[in-house]
């Protein structure tokens, strides 16, 4: 059972433990309510830029220090930007919790953001770039949500444009960590053997030099759909056809995740099965739904021989427009269980806890505890998996394609299929 503990520090910093006492680690981070759409879309790709460069020195320590202090007791490091959240943190044993929240502060708080090593890592990040725009089945998500969002930053992309980043500034750097990596927008989290008490005043010891908060507020999603091809010399054609999807805290999100599950979200998932299984038209085909604190993205992504493309839309397609009034109770139970035994699964990982528990807590305002997320998901009904359809897929669809694409039919000829 879940052991979950929250306290608000004075600065506003909020600190948050999950207590496993039946194993010898604990996971340990800092989790900031930013990302990529909090960025002027003039300096795409800050905020990943800004993790990258947390790790490379502070005033007490070289980059090398920050890494070899957590590895030579054999813990690891490691962070992540999406578009709402930025996470930093470290996995070691229990007895080292002290050095991994000190070092988690000098990283957030003292960072030199050294000219040298900035330029050092722009390097990386345009080597980061360049290999996304390499990497077929990473560039059509890009040119998804670039499509999903026009013009707004959270269809951008997280590493950021290339040209922007050749020309980001030091001054850039500093400002949007000075705005946004305040102590009411972060969460110290940990999972694992700790107690409570003591992390709290572990905060309280070494996060004492953040900036003021500032009222930030991001831009509120505007789904706009539409299309985007890019016709690129390669040996298969990937397509992303979506709908908008469902914000994290309405009460349909559960079942937009079992609908995710049940149409493309595993071997015996109806997409799956017909698609590949039966007709042979793909190797990699799957559904997907991402979720805002205001918006969501319902999807699905395949990859097929150019040929196969005259084929496989029709069948996408009707796929979708069957699931509304055949949905089984077996393939519903079926969906449900997957959901339910990954959530559970993901408890075996101190890391997966505490990341489930940090975006609840700083995207939805609160965190359920496992027994809730359970219940919550063996609530859905065939009713409420119709409604949510019924929902998504009235939505206008955006479509990203990338490849060989001349077999790929019109736009307005798929938005026909769909509402027939």
């Amino acid at each position: 059972m879940s052991q979950l503990k929250i306290t608000t520090l004075p600065s506003g910093l909020r600190v948050v433990t999950d207590s496993v006492s039946s194993v010898e680690t604990v996971a340990v981070g800092v989790w900031v309510n930013v990302g990529t759409r909090y960025e002027d879309m003039a300096h795409n790709g800050v905020a990943h830029m800004v993790e990258h460069m947390l790790f490379k020195g502070t005033q007490s320590r070289s980059a090398l220090d920050l890494v070899e202090t957590v590895e030579n007791v054999g813990g690891n490091m490691n962070a992540y930007t999406s578009r709402e959240l930025t996470s930093y943190y470290v996995h070691l044993l229990k007895d080292d919790l002290e050095l991994a929240v000190e070092i988690l502060a000098d990283m957030l708080q003292h960072s030199t953001l050294s000219p040298d090593e900035i330029e050092r890592e722009r390097g990386v990040i345009l080597e980061e770039i360049g290999m996304c725009n390499d990497t077929p089945d990473d560039l059509i998500f890009d040119n998804y949500y670039e499509t999903a969002y026009e013009g707004q930053a959270l269809g951008a992309p997280i590493l950021g444009k290339d040209t922007i980043i050749a020309a980001m500034q030091r001054e850039t750097l500093q400002h949007y960590i000075r705005e946004f990596y305040t102590p009411g927008r972060m969460a110290l989290c940990a999972a694992g053997n700790v107690q409570h008490e003591t992390l709290v005043a572990l905060a309280e010891k070494f996060f004492d030099a953040l900036p003021p908060d500032k009222t930030n507020g991001k831009k509120e999603a505007a789904y706009t759909g539409g299309e985007s091809r890019l016709e690129k010399d390669l040996e298969q054609s990937h397509v992303i056809l979506g709908f908008r999807g469902i914000p994290r805290h309405e009460d349909h999100y559960f079942a937009a995740q079992t609908l995710a599950t049940l149409l493309g979200g595993g071997m015996s998932s109806r997409l799956f099965q017909e698609v590949r299984e039966k007709r042979g038209l793909v190797y990699s085909i799957y559904s997907f739904h991402s979720a805002y604190t205001d918006d969501g993205q319902f999807g699905i992504y395949a990859g097929t021989g150019p040929e196969k493309l005259t084929e496989l839309i029709p069948v996408v397609c009707d796929e979708v427009r069957k699931i509304v009034g055949a949905i089984s109770p077996a393939e519903l139970d079926r969906a449900k269980a997957q959901m339910r035994t990954g959530t559970l699964m993901g408890q075996e990982s101190m890391i997966t806890r505490i990341d489930m528990s940090a975006k609840a807590l700083l995207l939805n305002g609160k965190i359920r505890n496992i027994e809730e997320v359970i219940a919550k998901i063996n609530a859905v009904d065939v009713r409420a998996l119709e409604a949510v359809a019924n929902r998504i897929f009235s939505s206008v669809p955006t479509l990203a394609a990338l490849g060989p694409l001349a077999k790929l039919e019109e736009f307005e000829s798929i938005k026909k299929r769909l509402a027939a």
